[in-house]
């Protein structure tokens, strides 16, 4: 699987930011049909966005395209003309406000049409947004609703009005929310949605922060994010995208320092001992597969 790190968020209705998301750093373009799009764009965003699929050289980036929710008129023709049209390029569908597997079950279902329409040979996967109080409560049941389930993501916005919570920023998630809050207030949400994406082998994708311009708070919201488990964050300009990136790739000292634990706690194991003691601090089965999990992502990216 490919990198997750950053997922860079592109206006499906205009055009240019779709050639300069090319360049971009970012691990995965999504082209967006949703909240980024005025309604009475709607149908030329679709046009842009398929003709972007057919046209760009994406070379080896991920490339997802964020639809309308399934409750809206938009979505299931959205769905068709995107596959039938440009499906072969596409990686996968994301599907924003999902409350309930049957919302899965749907976009699966009409996936499998269009695909056998088309004689496709892949399968699109689906990436689910968790936007909303009655989506958090089934996320377990909507992680496990299809093979084609391959990311869940927190939508932080829209999950803060359908729970009723102050917007104290531009985001909603970690800026000024000391002010409110002494705590970190989406810390269950995140916890929840993280747990269910593991427990069903799934990616975990953090909110976006919205304040592109306060680097230290996004440093602040991604290493929470990355320390909770989460694979990656949605950006919505360029300038987030190294800084994220750098959260969720593991340092030159965290793989060094993964190295040894794996080589002590082997060696350990060899000798008929199941732990050892790396500058006073017991290192165990349990630690080497923290350690190995580290590594395992080094050599995903290349650092290894």
């Amino acid at each position: 699987m490919r990198p997750n790190r950053t997922n860079l968020s592109v206006p499906g209705h205009v055009k240019k930011m779709h050639s300069n998301a090319l360049i971009c750093k970012a691990d995965v373009v999504m082209l967006d049909l949703e909240d980024s799009v005025p309604t009475n764009k709607k149908h030329e965003a679709l046009k842009m966005v398929i003709q972007s699929l057919r046209d760009l050289n994406w070379g080896t980036k991920t490339v997802t395209v964020r639809i309308n929710a399934p409750d809206t008129p938009f979505a299931y023709k959205e769905i068709i003309e995107i596959i039938e049209n440009a499906g072969e390029r596409l990686d996968a569908i994301v599907v924003p406000k999902i409350n309930h597997p049957g919302d899965i079950h749907f976009i699966s279902r009409l996936l499998d049409g269009v695909e056998m329409g088309c004689h496709f040979k892949k399968k699109i996967k689906i990436e689910a947004s968790i936007e909303t109080a009655k989506g958090l409560e089934a996320v377990s049941e909507i992680a496990k609703a299809s093979s084609r389930m391959k990311t869940l993501v927190f939508g932080v916005a829209d999950y803060s009005d359908s729970i009723g919570a102050r917007l104290v920023s531009l985001s909603g998630h970690g800026e000024n929310e000391e002010e409110i809050y002494p705590g970190h207030r989406w810390h269950y949400p995140l916890s929840k949605i993280v747990a269910a994406a593991k427990a069903n082998d799934l990616l975990a994708i953090d909110a976006p922060f919205g304040n592109f311009k306060d680097m230290q708070g996004l440093k602040r919201s991604a290493a929470l994010a990355s320390a909770l488990g989460y694979d990656g964050k949605w950006v919505i300009h360029p300038d987030q995208i190294e800084s994220v990136n750098k959260i969720f790739t593991p340092s030159p000292k965290e793989i060094e320092r993964a190295k040894s634990i794996q080589d002590a706690v082997k060696k350990a194991g060899n000798i008929g001992r199941g732990a050892v003691a790396i500058d006073g601090k017991m290192m165990d089965q349990a630690t080497l597969r923290l350690a190995k999990k580290i590594l395992d992502q080094a050599a995903h990216l290349g650092l290894v």
